[in-house]
């Protein structure tokens, strides 16, 4: 019975990074979440500098994304030309650790693979 229940625990885990990784999915969204993060407050323009090879259409759609997921906002400035900010809502902020660890174990990865080329 001990295992029916372990393995009913780990399909909800499953199902749960599932989730998680719907909502973070595709190849810009946890990069532009990273730069929002590690700036705090961050424009199109800086966003559109921080991410290599994004396009201005699909950083636009991934944006309104993360915004209907609650995990940025958006903000109109009054000045002339208008200036839009991004930054990490509260519940956004909670990815702030999954980034750092994720920066952290990319640097590890590139070491071992350089030093496997090596």
């Amino acid at each position: 019975m001990a295992d029916y229940t372990c393995l009913i625990g780990h399909k909800r885990e499953i199902m749960a990074v599932h989730d998680a990784m719907d909502v973070l999915n595709g190849k810009w969204k946890i990069s532009i979440l990273s730069s929002i993060c590690y700036y705090n407050k961050r424009r199109f323009s800086d966003i559109l500098s921080d991410v290599s090879g994004i396009s201005n259409k699909m950083l636009s759609k991934e944006l309104k994304e993360l915004e209907v997921n609650k995990l940025i906002k958006r903000t109109v400035l009054d000045t002339q030309p208008v200036t839009v900010q991004y930054n990490l809502t509260e519940y956004g902020l909670t990815l702030q650790t999954i980034i750092n660890n994720l920066a952290e174990w990319g640097m590890k990865h590139r070491e071992v693979i350089i030093n496997d080329l090596a």
